[in-house]
């Protein structure tokens, strides 16, 4: 079986165009039910044990995850990838399973993300200049890293996937390869090209073109993980809620651009929203917002 996984998450990175990063959760979900499904049949796994799993096995590996106490949305992720993994066995392998069809994914309740207040965002560059005080490259790294989600919305992923030959190709314009290989055009404000300029002029190393642009204290390409530490520590400092993420961050682009008039669509191609019912949940946050305005302050609101 570790033959064809390997054969699979190479078909994701190489064929399929997924970071590692997924490639990774991809495979995390099988092996869970690689695992169940031979305790299932209480013998070695086999291929054709997956063309032999029916409704009952799938629904029982869906309760036992619940009884494990994973989420409703890992759960939901979880089968969304056997279910990837499937149809790359009916293609690859001719293996065919119609059972996986049948079974449903877990409803996973939507939750309203909140929006970073703008004084909190800009109270970071003075954080981030008292955190980084004996390292100026790093701090103006990581004031980079932000204004480029903020201000551009992008996934933590896009920001570090990009390389230095993308910055210097369009100032005025990033070229963004998304989630699925769907590639979109971003604008870039002046701040956030001064921002990203000075890190690039003060930065030690990583300078060739096809170098990724955020760079770790050693040289190496920052990684997701790198970023979201850039961010709690920023967070400590400043005290701020839990919630303050980089994708919080891109959120807030989001919630800002849709408060000052952006139609859905024109939000939807910024975002890189395969769907126009993701980017929806926005208005869902502005009209909560509106809501909380009105309770608070309509003196008719508790008649």
């Amino acid at each position: 079986m570790q033959e064809i996984i390997d054969e699979f998450t190479n078909y994701l990175i190489k064929t399929r165009n997924y970071s590692a990063h997924t490639a990774t959760a991809y495979v995390t979900d099988i092996k869970d039910f690689c695992k169940f499904l031979a305790d299932f049949n209480g013998a070695n796994l086999s291929l054709n044990d997956f063309s032999r799993a029916d409704t009952i096995c799938f629904r029982s590996w869906l309760a036992n995850r619940q009884a494990r106490g994973l989420s409703f949305k890992s759960t939901a992720r979880a089968l969304s990838s056997l279910r990837g993994f499937y149809k790359y066995l009916a293609r690859y392998n001719n293996i065919k399973n119609d059972a996986i069809g049948l079974i449903s994914s877990p409803r996973v309740p939507k939750k309203l993300s909140k929006a970073i207040d703008a004084t909190d965002v800009a109270d970071m560059n003075g954080a981030i200049h008292v955190i980084d005080n004996n390292d100026p490259w790093i701090a103006a790294r990581d004031w980079a890293l932000v204004t480029l989600l903020f201000g551009c919305g992008l996934r933590i992923s896009e920001a570090l996937a990009l390389k230095n030959s993308d910055i210097a190709s369009a100032p005025g314009a990033l070229r963004i390869m998304g989630k699925g290989s769907k590639e979109r055009l971003v604008p870039v404000l002046p701040a956030v090209h001064v921002a990203i300029q000075k890190y690039v002029d003060l930065r030690p190393f990583g300078n060739e073109p096809n170098d990724e642009l955020f760079r770790s204290v050693r040289g190496l390409p920052m990684s997701a993980r790198m970023a979201e530490k850039v961010i709690e520590k920023l967070r400590h400092y400043l005290q701020l809620p839990d919630y303050v993420t980089p994708h919080a961050l891109r959120h807030t682009f989001a919630t800002a651009l849709l408060a000052d008039g952006a139609d859905l669509r024109s939000l939807q191609e910024l975002l890189g929203h395969s769907s126009l019912s993701t980017t929806q949940l926005y208005t869902k946050v502005n009209m909560a917002e509106i809501m909380d305005i009105y309770e608070h302050c309509h003196p008719r609101a508790n008649d």
